[in-house]
């Protein structure tokens, strides 16, 4: 485990999956279908419990032109900046239970924010950043704001 400090807030638009973690994979198809100048953009996985104790996933990739989310009928996020606990999964698909498994570890931490989120951050083709942002106390995470 790592820790990682987002320097700066990262506007993205967002994709729903229906199920959790069934339609993961379609979402994200979805987002990449809709997104021109996917070289330019940078692709994230968002996901937090609702208050029925059920997960919901975002795919999510950075918003480069104001007026893109409306234009493409997408939904808009807010990554926070601050410091956040990392793992980092190399070739990811060889075993996408990683994934579960780094976040089972991150989110055991006593330091993360209660109202923070689970963050994938796509590293090229193959390669995932698992983060889960700090609690104020612990860093300087400004908190979580939806749109």
């Amino acid at each position: 485990m790592d820790s990682f400090n987002l320097s700066e807030d990262i506007k993205v638009v967002c994709v729903t999956a229906k199920h959790f973690p069934e339609d993961v994979e379609r979402a994200h198809i979805q987002l990449h279908a809709m997104l021109p100048e996917k070289e330019k953009r940078r692709f994230f996985g968002i996901s937090r419990a609702n208050e029925e104790g059920q997960i919901v996933y975002k795919a999510a990739a950075d918003l480069i032109e104001p007026g893109e989310a409306e234009k493409y009928g997408l939904e808009t996020f807010t990554i926070k900046k601050g410091t956040f606990n990392t793992f980092y999964i190399k070739n990811f698909m060889e075993d996408t239970s990683r994934i579960r498994q780094a976040f089972q570890i991150l989110l055991g931490q006593p330091e993360i924010d209660p109202l923070g989120y689970c963050l994938e951050w796509y590293i090229g083709e193959n390669d995932v950043k698992c983060m889960v942002p700090l609690d104020e106390k612990h860093s300087h995470f400004t908190g979580v704001a939806t749109e």
